[in-house]
């Protein structure tokens, strides 16, 4: 579990690239710039780790591309002590960002195997999310909500009505909607039955899967 001088000036270099890409949260670019990426791959990817680019993880998934991941991350806004749901646990490298933003993180993740690394990694990165949860990310979890925000990592072809159901009041939901290629969207809940939308442009993302467990 080896963090580098080294794997510190990639990450500085990345950091300079998203904010090149347009990111500007600061919270968002100093989580990146201090979270060790290439320990959330595959070893044969480590010299890879800090290029902008998406990655294969495992169970037919992926690691998004950091631009990703910081794109949404800024779009939930977070604040200190937020309750964050995150649909899609993955390799984990997205509640890292989200806990080291000063989030209380709910994680699910709908493949046994991923969840069993991540369960085992957090630890030893000292990451530390409010709960993880081995799951249907189309249910959410009911029994914590209601959420400040929740995030979805993966492509789905509509929004799952739970997730609405447990997004509070002000509350936002960042999900990547659509089959082959996603548009990221924005749903803000104003009010017990009113949603705000607002669309972000294409993203690709591996699709979001429903009762598959």
């Amino acid at each position: 579990m080896k963090d580098t001088a080294k794997h510190q000036g990639l990450r500085n270099q990345l950091v300079s690239i998203l904010e090149q890409k347009g990111i500007t949260d600061k919270n968002v670019l100093d989580a990146i710039k201090k979270i060790p990426r290439h320990l959330f791959l595959n070893s044969s990817f480590e010299d890879y780790a800090y290029q902008d680019k998406a990655f294969p993880i495992g169970a037919g998934q992926t690691i998004s591309q950091p631009y990703t991941v910081a794109f949404q991350s800024q779009l939930l806004e977070v604040k200190k002590e937020h309750k964050i749901l995150e649909i899609g646990t993955g390799s984990g490298y997205q509640t890292a960002v989200l806990c080291t933003m000063g989030a209380k993180v709910y994680s699910v993740e709908r493949q046994n195997e991923l969840f069993k690394q991540t369960s085992i990694l957090f630890p030893k990165l000292s990451i530390r999310p409010k709960h993880l949860s081995f799951g249907d990310g189309y249910k959410g979890l009911p029994s914590y909500a209601p959420f400040d925000s929740i995030i979805v990592t993966a492509g789905a072809p509509f929004i799952p009505q739970p997730l609405m159901a447990q997004l509070k009041i002000g509350g936002r939901l960042v999900i990547p909607l659509g089959e082959d290629v996603q548009i990221m969207t924005l749903l803000i809940r104003k009010n017990e039955t009113q949603f705000e939308k607002h669309e972000f442009g294409e993203f690709r993302f591996v699709p979001l899967l429903e009762d598959k467990n």
